[in-house]
This record gives C-alpha cells, structure tokens and sequence, in this order.
C-alpha cells in the first residue's frame, strides 16, 4: 500500500517529522510512505489555480496515485500548522485529488494531551467539501510528552506507544483493504 504523508511542520528536529520517519521504517514492509515536500509549497493563490506551480503539479500527482494520505500535525496554538492548512488548500482545489481517500492523523507534543485541539480541527477540515478525505473514527495517534519517548535518533522507545502504534497502524492497513473491495 503506497501513502502520502504531510508532515505540518518544517522544523528540523520536529517530532513529527521524526514520528512519520519512524513509521515509514517501521512498517516498512506492510507500506510504503513518500514523505511529501509540503514546506515547498507557495501560499495557496486561487489566481494561481488553474496554472499551478510545478511543485504542486508534481504533489497533486503523488498524492492522486496514492492509496492513502497520512497527516502528521503539530499543534500550534491549538490548531493545525499554516504549512499543513496550506498543502491541504492547494489539493482540494480543480483536481480533486484528497476525495475519498482513506486518511490517518498522527501528532506527537511534548505537551500531556498530544495534538488533540489540531487533531479534531484536522478532521473537520478533513470532512469539508472539496476535502473529503475518509477517516477511521477511534483510530487516532495522539503522542504526548514525546520528548520522554524517544531516543536521540529520534525512534519511539516507548514500549506502550510502540504496542498502540502498532494497533493503529494495523487498523488503518485493514481498513484500508475493505474499502478497497
């Protein structure tokens, strides 16, 4: 199964960005994950729609030839990331590339409650017109104090998040599959 992922944050030691790392090597076997280059992206310019820049040509067609997308969101002042807001405007425009593709979130903070405000925010924009990205409901990876579950390398450590990750990921990959059939 190949996924797209979107990773809302740009930062270089994200825990994000390390989460979905983690991820695409972890499960490696069972899916493959194309890590999308969304911090590349213009701001969204309905102007500009019909005539994209290359670098959302080129996005817009990875995301269409996936069989799922894979959200990763920080939370920033209890919401998504303007980086992530603005991938998803661009490819819930013209091409409707996002519609009826299974969607998993995944957020990690170094905060108790994960990135539960940017989650649900995340999939009301997920279920918007023109978005419409499916989403498993009660399948959600909300990673909290992050900092004390990974190593230097950034891999998960912790034995529980590692079991529940694993709980997810199978869920979404068996999802995946029926509504395939």
């Amino acid at each position: 199964m190949k996924i797209t992922a979107m990773i809302g944050s740009n930062r270089a030691e994200s825990y994000n960005k390390q989460l979905v790392e983690y991820m695409k090597d972890r499960y490696q076997e069972k899916i493959e994950i194309d890590i999308l280059p969304i911090e590349k992206l213009p701001f969204y310019n309905q102007d500009d729609e019909l005539n994209p820049p290359e670098i959302v040509k080129e996005i817009r067609k990875r995301i269409k030839e996936s069989d799922a997308i894979l959200f990763a969101t920080p939370e920033y002042n209890g919401s998504i990331s303007g980086m992530l807001k603005n991938a998803i405007d661009w490819f819930s425009r013209v091409d409707l590339v996002m519609v009826n593709k299974p969607g998993m979130i995944v957020g990690a903070s170094m905060g108790a409650l994960g990135t539960v405000k940017a989650q649900l925010q995340l999939r009301q924009i997920l279920n918007s017109r023109g978005v419409g990205v499916l989403t498993l409901p009660g399948n959600e990876v909300l990673i909290g104090s992050v900092q004390n579950k990974v190593d230097e390398q950034g891999n998960l450590t912790d034995e529980q998040t590692i079991d529940f990750l694993d709980t997810v990921v199978h869920n979404f990959i068996a999802w995946c599959d029926t509504l395939q059939k």
